[in-house]
This record gives structure tokens, C-alpha cells and sequence, in this order.
């Protein structure tokens, strides 16, 4: 199974803590109330670009890069990659 298929197959898992949420809309400026929602829709985009580092998957779409925790699906942060 690649690293897409098996974060996919864990998508109803992810979720982040309160100062994760804060951090990721402040580091995307993001407006929108969910920022789960908005990294779901990046990670299930058919574009983006899923790999597997140590302990943490990473997703890139375009600009942004998503990194969430491979043991228990926490989104810990995004960023604008420059």
C-alpha cells in the first residue's frame, strides 16, 4: 500500500488540537471556520503528493504542505512552502 492509500484509508481519523487549528489557519490564512476540513480536502485532492518521513506523513498540493502524525493522525501543522 503507498502512502496515499494508507492515509486515505485512515481520513476519518484525522482531526488537530485547538492551537493546531489556530496555527494552520494562521500559517495558510485561511478565513474558513474547519481547518480539518480544508487539510481533508488538500490530503483527498487527486493531485496532491502523499510520502511517508520517519513519523509523520507529509502532503503537498501546489504550494502547501500538510504535516500530520502517522500513529494517531493529528494534524500537527501546514504551511505556504516558498
Amino acid at each position: 500500500m503507498d502512502d496515499k492509500t494508507a492515509l486515505l484509508s485512515q481520513i476519518d481519523r484525522l482531526h488537530t488540537t485547538d492551537m493546531g487549528t489556530e496555527r494552520i489557519k494562521k500559517n495558510l490564512g485561511l478565513t474558513c471556520p474547519d481547518a480539518v476540513a480544508y487539510c481533508m480536502g488538500v490530503i483527498t485532492d487527486e493531485r496532491s503528493a502523499v510520502y511517508r518521513k520517519g513519523k509523520n506523513y507529509y502532503c503537498e498540493l501546489e504550494n502547501i504542505r500538510i504535516t500530520v502524525n502517522a500513529g494517531s493522525y493529528t494534524i500537527i501543522t501546514a504551511h505556504i512552502i516558498k
